[in-house]
């Protein structure tokens, strides 16, 4: 077997290449990215052809599978749509060709902001202000997108998406008890969030595609315009409430009221520049035709649903199926979730 630490068979990889007539040569250059704590991601060629190959992790979830398969279904449909998302080259549901599903994708030309800046970006506070205004020009156009019309009518259960949020995670947050090594008494009490949340749900919504995790740490930027390049990390997307999308960026933007969740872009944040959480909202809004009025609403709800998944890596981090300096940082991030969602309880998000 050949691969890269055993995460990905080359030689497999390649036999399915030719059978399914994506290429005839060898698979060359295979390189191990960084940048995601979860799935697997490998950019290699074949015949000239760059593909990027996502596959789950070598210790899986119990939705893992499905929910990689479910990505690659979004991608597929976003490829000729204008928002900017890596193309869907093709997808193996045959878990016997690497152990798992597994899918290709674009290779696409950008920086990742959670592993640096290029120097361009920290001489220029214009390049670093239109980051966050393409970043919400992006979902303003995922969710203008008619997704029924694009085959997605089965993707999600929209009816009743904002009602069942608060009980689907806090659910989600007590089954990490079973996580051997976890002690679900170090997370604070979540009850008054919760309470909050379920008093001021939204009489209505208009039902959308949601990407579900919307933050900079999942987006590629242009090395030279500030531009969105690609939003990566799709396996959370749904349809549901896309101004869930606009509340989680805002509540994950680096701003000097959340200082620990802007850590996860660190040399971002400290640069500065950056647009404020109410330009973003703004410049959303003058792009949409959905009502941002009730933004402090889903500001708290990402808080709180972010916060929860966070904690479910820092759980999976104690029984060692996962890094454990990546469940710590996550860990950190979840925490400062936490105390984030009080804030914008007690004050708003801007």
């Amino acid at each position: 077997m050949t691969g890269l630490d055993g995460l990905v068979d080359l030689d497999a990889l390649t036999g399915w290449l030719h059978t399914e007539g994506l290429g005839s040569g060898p698979v060359l250059d295979a390189t191990l990215l960084t940048g995601g704590t979860q799935n697997i991601l490998v950019r290699f060629s074949i015949d000239d052809q760059v593909h990027v190959l996502r596959r789950p992790p070598r210790n899986p979830r119990p939705a893992s599978w499905p929910t990689l398969l479910r990505e690659a279904r979004v991608l597929g449909v976003l490829t000729d749509q204008p928002v900017p998302s890596p193309a869907w080259h093709a997808t193996c549901e045959d878990e016997s060709v690497l152990g798992a599903p597994f899918f290709l994708m674009e290779a696409i030309d950008g920086f990742h902001a959670a592993s640096g800046v290029p120097e361009l970006y920290l001489e220029r506070a214009d390049l670093r202000h239109r980051m966050g205004l393409s970043a919400v020009e992006g979902i303003a156009a995922l969710a203008a997108l008619d997704y029924e019309d694009l085959g997605l009518a089965d993707f999600g259960k929209p009816d009743g998406f904002p009602e069942r949020q608060v009980g689907r995670w806090t659910r989600e947050l007590e089954s990490y008890a079973d996580q051997d090594g976890y002690d679900p008494a170090s997370f604070p009490d979540v009850s008054p969030i919760s309470a909050w949340l379920e008093a001021g749900i939204p009489a209505s919504f208009r039902p959308g595609i949601v990407h579900g995790d919307f933050h900079a740490a999942n987006l590629l930027f242009s090395h030279t315009s500030g531009d969105v390049a690609a939003i990566l990390d799709w396996e959370m997307a749904t349809i549901g409430d896309p101004l869930l999308d606009l509340g989680w960026f805002v509540c994950t933007w680096p701003s000097d009221r959340a200082p620990a969740v802007s850590a996860a872009v660190g040399q971002l944040a400290t640069a500065g520049g950056l647009a404020t959480r109410a330009e973003l909202i703004e410049h959303y809004a003058a792009r949409s035709d959905r009502d941002v009025s009730n933004i402090d609403w889903y500001g708290v709800l990402a808080c709180f649903k972010l916060g929860i998944v966070l904690e479910g890596s820092y759980a999976r981090a104690c029984a060692g199926k996962m890094d454990r300096g990546v469940g710590e940082f996550l860990r950190t991030m979840a925490l400062a979730l936490v105390e984030q969602a009080h804030l914008f309880m007690d004050e708003g998000v801007v």
